[in-house]
């Protein structure tokens, strides 16, 4: 009796294998717990302290797993997502000037509109709303995005004077680092190595102390894990709530996080043999999105790594089960994480860029007014170093082109709508 309620707990049928699931979930935490140390970089890049971030990151992923395994009960690992995290410090944090605390106010709003969305038919619609081609050129624009800040994170790309941008000093250790830990994590993910990418950052990181690229850390945080995690644990900043800008970014967080979700989910969902559990898991996510927000952390995804789990025969909670306790005891070995160097991490980013742009397969470019707003999309997003003003130029483009070819009622009308947010953006920019 007690052996069928941790079953139905976490949807295990009675035709799975609980070793085949624990071993799963042992494959997917490897493959994803890298995410700790890289999305805490990028925090930290917004203003966050490191060590605290990487706490909140490791909270944000237990709660997201736990809720996916007795809530969703699929073998979904959940954890800040890469991309996101970027939008999160360079676009509300960087280029529209919200304090970190404000973006994490952000966060939570964004939690509570997806839960709306996700308890509701609206996910159907919001989903409709924007073409794919334009959903899928996001997702391009911002691992093109990665990409420039992976090479420039590792010194492979430097600023130039005249042109901008240049190649590295090859003489210079960290960047042989991670030149080196970047050719390792390519071979190791192409051959599907498990845990690749862990793995090439733990030998970057070696590689980084033998060439003197990398310095322990002068002064470690005395006291437990926990000291100085307080400053981020319900630490929203409701002050901007009033102004625009902060609206905006609501909106556009929003899409980007219900979009990206619900592409991840319903691939996943399908490749485990799950499809019927597909709003379980969305409403899952939209509640781990709301405490991601409380914890001090940027929005969740289901993680692509996730697919790891389910190739290996993960098909219940009990996959995410495990991810999320294994997440949990990371914070016996969370002060040697502050050791790995940015030219381990950067490489990473690198390789997570490249597999984002692979959604260039899933678009039809044939017809020339899709093909240039998803261009502007893909294009604008790094060159601006903004996601928010890339995405702009795309979806203030695609109703212009229609329209102007006689196509405006294939534009669908909430697009017209967007547009005009964006367009205000940009007016509320000059004015301000």
């Amino acid at each position: 009796m007690k052996s069928n309620f941790w079953r139905n707990s976490v949807g295990l049928a009675p035709e799975n294998d609980w070793k085949r699931e624990w071993a799963a979930g042992i494959l997917s935490y490897f493959a994803s717990v890298y995410i700790v140390m890289v999305n805490a970089t990028i925090l930290h890049d917004a203003g966050m302290p490191l060590r605290p971030a990487m706490v909140a990151t490791l909270l944000t992923a237990i709660t997201g797993c736990l809720l996916m395994a007795f809530g969703g009960k699929t073998p979904i690992i959940v954890v800040p997502g890469m991309g996101i995290n970027a939008f999160f410090t360079y676009t509300l944090v960087h280029s529209m000037n919200l304090g970190w605390r404000e973006a994490l106010t952000v966060v939570v709003i964004t939690g509570v509109l997806f839960a709306i969305v996700a308890f509701t038919s609206l996910y159907r619609i919001l989903s409709e709303a924007i073409p794919q081609n334009l959903q899928h050129a996001i997702t391009v624009g911002i691992g093109l995005f990665l990409t420039f800040i992976g090479l420039q994170k590792s010194g492979i790309v430097i600023a130039h004077q005249t042109t901008f941008v240049a190649i590295g000093h090859f003489s210079d250790p960290a960047v042989i680092t991670s030149c080196v830990t970047l050719l390792l994590a390519l071979v190791l993910f192409i051959r599907g190595t498990n845990g690749g990418l862990l793995i090439s950052m733990l030998v970057g990181t070696g590689l980084a102390y033998l060439l003197g690229a990398a310095h322990a850390p002068e002064k470690q945080a005395s006291g437990h894990v926990f000291t100085g995690y307080e400053s981020l644990l319900l630490g929203m900043d409701w002050s901007g709530i009033v102004s625009l800008v902060f609206w905006i970014a609501v909106f556009l967080l929003l899409l980007i996080v219900v979009f990206e979700n619900i592409g991840l989910v319903a691939s996943q969902t399908m490749m485990a043999g799950r499809p019927e559990r597909f709003k379980s898991s969305l409403r899952a996510l939209s509640i781990a999105n709301i405490a991601a927000g409380l914890f001090g952390s940027s929005p969740v995804v289901a993680a692509a790594e996730s697919n790891a789990g389910i190739a290996a025969g993960g098909r219940s909670g009990l996959t995410s089960l495990v991810a999320g306790l294994l997440f949990g005891a990371t914070f016996l070995f969370l002060p040697l994480l502050s050791y790995i160097p940015d030219s381990a991490i950067a490489p990473i980013l690198i390789v997570i860029g490249g597999l984002m742009v692979q959604n260039v397969r899933e678009m039809d470019l044939g017809d020339l007014t899709e093909l240039f707003p998803s261009f502007l999309i893909m294009v604008m997003i790094p060159f601006t170093y903004s996601i928010v003003d890339g995405m702009a130029f795309g979806f203030i483009t695609y109703p212009i082109v229609k329209l102007a070819v006689g196509k405006g009622k294939e534009v669908p009308p909430a697009l017209y709508g967007i547009a005009g947010l964006f367009v205000a953006n940009f007016i509320l920019q000059a004015v301000l």
